[in-house]
């Protein structure tokens, strides 16, 4: 039976399993899928081991950077994220990494969640990987503008060079910016840890402005709370960008996209 693990530390909480085994079981794929614990200085060792016969890997915190540098090739939007979630080996044994992450955040917000990107404003939150992973995908879906703001302007900068070919991009410090926008996308950790990026709240028009963390957990995270609180029109957390994400490499290493919705729905 052909095997696939996700790749991380820690990952006993990680859903990939469970998402993976739906899309099998839907799409009629023989295939298996585990967890794969790399320790904190060992991930390119524990890799290459489970890929000397497993067909490609997941990879989650805090290994993408590190994945982008094993592999031996990767598609155009790992190149310019400097980070890859998914690892794929080849026919000759040479790894290619891609990184499906914008795809799954485009594709929750605009097709599960209804929302057009085009002609939006977009302030991005964080400057960090998960916010650099998605920033091609958010310019390619042709927004007004995509502000990236953080604590650290200098970090936010580095991005909006980096990507300024690919749209209108720019970058702002957290207490820079007060006009309502029309979308709100948290790229930071902080709601794990229960806390808010300090952002002001008249960034959110009450009635208009949608709010999504690429967080998630059980309750509301607490962004979404404080999002909610300021009248945010809806308030989105990241399980569909997980499940949306985990079907794009379920493509690359399969060549059927999983129909989603029931897997998403069976996971709320």
């Amino acid at each position: 039976m052909d095997r696939y693990a996700v790749v991380g530390n820690p990952i006993s909480h990680s859903k990939s399993p469970l998402i993976h085994g739906m899309f099998a079981e839907q799409t009629g794929q023989r295939l298996a899928y585990e967890r794969l614990e790399a320790p904190l200085d060992g991930f390119a060792e524990t890799t290459r081991d489970f890929l000397q016969d497993g067909l490609g890997v997941n990879v989650t915190v805090p290994f993408k950077e590190q994945a982008w540098a094993l592999v031996d090739e990767r598609s155009a939007a790992a190149e310019r994220a400097g980070a890859v979630n998914t690892i794929a080996r080849r026919a000759d044994g040479t790894l290619y990494g891609d990184n499906t992450d914008g795809k799954g955040l485009v594709r929750d917000i605009s097709v599960n969640a209804g929302l057009a990107l085009a002609g939006l404003r977009i302030l991005l939150v964080g400057a960090g990987g998960a916010a650099r992973g998605v920033i091609q995908p958010l310019l390619a879906a042709q927004p007004a503008q995509l502000c990236v703001v953080n604590r650290t302007v200098s970090k936010a900068e580095e991005l909006a060079t980096l990507f300024g070919d690919q749209g209108p991009i720019s970058a702002a410090g957290m207490e820079w910016i007060e006009e309502p926008v029309d979308l709100i996308i948290n790229a930071t950790s902080a709601s794990l840890g229960g806390k808010l990026p300090g952002i002001n709240p008249s960034l959110i028009r009450p009635g208009h402005t949608w709010c999504y963390d690429m967080m998630y957990a059980s309750e509301p995270t607490a962004f979404n709370r404080w999002a909610a609180e300021q009248g945010a029109a809806h308030c989105i957390d990241g399980l569909g960008m997980l499940v949306e994400q985990a079907a794009e490499a379920f493509l690359l290493w399969r060549g059927v996209r999983p129909d989603t919705a029931p897997v998403l729905k069976a996971l709320r």
